[in-house]
């Protein structure tokens, strides 16, 4: 009896041993606040992030983001594999556990006109692994990992699939004020020909303008064409990303209401946000994945202890199987213990190498993050002031186009100065459009690279 509780003992003792490496946390490969200087805005944002449904204001986005929430591909594609990771974790868990058979038999032989009957019925189970050495332990621990890692995975799908949406719908709003600004170009440039066109014909102004009046308005016909062609890609574009084709009477109204419509994202002071993105999250899981199946694979080096056993009736007669003296048993262990470990050797250097692999990706995904981050900030901190001194430089090209105009329809300059001051308008309205595009577009990238979609 002593033995036996011995024994028993050795083996729990045993089976606590877990010969993975003790897992820490590597310390961030970036600096510990996010940068400050010229080129950023200043910040004394306690928190960072902000839920989606904060961020998207504008009502027309939000219903269309709903819907690539609902119906995105990718998504459900991510959301699958999630599933699956789930359920091979699942898998791997019951290793840890012994699976119970019922098993119920019945015989009848004839030999030289004796007749023999056999009849049983037991309970138990097979090739169930005593896990001394923790390879199942961590064979699970490994599982449970990826699994985790798969969820952070879809958490970072849903994320860029918000950003990305609403980064569509921002654009296809910017190319409608590009295809309208070519539009009232155009006409405004065909107005201006058919002028030179009737003075030409008076005598009053040479054939010269007349073909620089018409360079105008065949540069703005083909902007018309291409953002045309521009548009109907944006809607298809957004389209796919919603899942199912987008209504007219969800397309942006304007460019300018769509920048009230997306909310400033808050980054916070500390660095120590990054560790929270999903992607930096989906990489340490996998670290921690390697982690233990270097455990695994040092405990496959000694000896596989398993066990077979069974309990239950056996009988020559059915009316006496479940009598006293009809109860049987039977165990059954074994021992495997591999002397060439060539393989097992093999298994365990290329468990440290993925280790290895998975932490250098581990810490490049903080580097990554870090700068997408202090990317992002840069541009916040300056998008204003471009903003502005944009908006002046139009409001200064139309003034000076109207002056010029005037002044060639009074005889005073020539056409070549209304031909430049319009050609500047056309551009400095086309950078506006650009620059109200990237301060949405820089709102939207913030939240994205700051993932934390509370």
């Amino acid at each position: 009896m002593n033995r036996t509780r011995l024994s028993l003992s050795a083996m729990l003792l045993l089976g606590g041993c877990n010969m993975a490496p003790h897992y820490e946390r590597p310390a961030p490969p970036v600096p510990a606040t996010l940068p400050t200087g010229a080129a950023y805005a200043s910040r004394l944002d306690s928190q960072a992030g902000l839920p989606w449904t904060q961020l998207v204001q504008d009502t027309r986005l939000r219903t269309i983001v709903e819907r690539a929430l609902a119906n995105n591909r990718d998504l459900r594609a991510a959301l699958a594999n999630v599933q699956s990771a789930r359920a091979q974790y699942r898998v791997q868990r019951a290793a840890q556990l012994p699976t119970i058979t019922a098993d119920a038999g019945a015989s009848v032989a004839r030999q030289n006109d004796a007749r023999q009957n056999s009849y049983s019925a037991d309970l138990g189970f097979s090739a169930f692994e005593i896990d001394l050495f923790g390879r199942v332990r961590n064979l699970t621990e490994s599982a449970l990992e990826s699994y985790l890692a798969t969820e952070e995975g879809a958490r970072s799908t849903r994320i860029t699939l918000i950003a990305e949406t609403a980064t569509a719908y921002a654009t296809l709003a910017a190319d409608q004020e590009l295809l309208a600004l070519s539009r009232q170009t155009q006409a405004s440039a065909q107005r201006t020909l058919d002028l030179t066109r009737s003075l030409n014909a008076a005598g009053l102004a040479g054939k010269l303008d007349v073909h620089q009046a018409e360079t105008t308005v065949e540069q703005a016909a083909s902007d018309v064409a291409a953002n045309i062609t521009q548009v109907a890609q944006d809607r298809n574009a957004l389209d796919l990303l919603a899942g199912t084709p987008i209504e007219d009477a969800l397309l942006p109204a304007s460019l300018d209401s769509l920048i009230a419509g997306v909310a400033r994202v808050p980054a916070g002071l500390s660095s120590d946000i990054l560790l929270q993105r999903p992607d930096v999250l989906q990489a340490e899981h996998q670290l921690k994945a390697a982690n233990a199946d270097i455990g695994a694979a040092r405990a496959a080096m000694f000896p596989k202890i398993s066990l077979t056993s069974a309990i239950g009736v056996a009988s020559s007669a059915l009316s006496a199987l479940f009598k006293g003296n009809a109860f049987v048993w039977s165990v059954g262990p074994s021992a495997s213990l591999p002397i060439f470990g060539g393989a097992n050797r093999g298994n365990l250097d290329y468990s440290k190498a993925q280790r290895d692999l998975y932490l250098a990706q581990y810490e490049k995904a903080i580097q990554t993050a870090f700068r997408e981050v202090a990317d992002a900030l840069a541009r916040d901190g300056t998008i204003d002031a471009q903003q502005a001194a944009q908006r002046r430089l139009v409001a200064a090209s139309s003034r000076a186009y109207d002056l010029a105009d005037q002044r060639y329809r009074a005889g005073v300059d020539t056409f070549l100065t209304t031909l430049t001051s319009q050609r500047s308008l056309y551009s400095a309205r086309q950078s506006a459009i650009a620059t109200d595009l990237a301060l949405i577009s820089n709102h939207i990238l913030l939240y994205r690279v700051i993932g934390a979609d509370q």
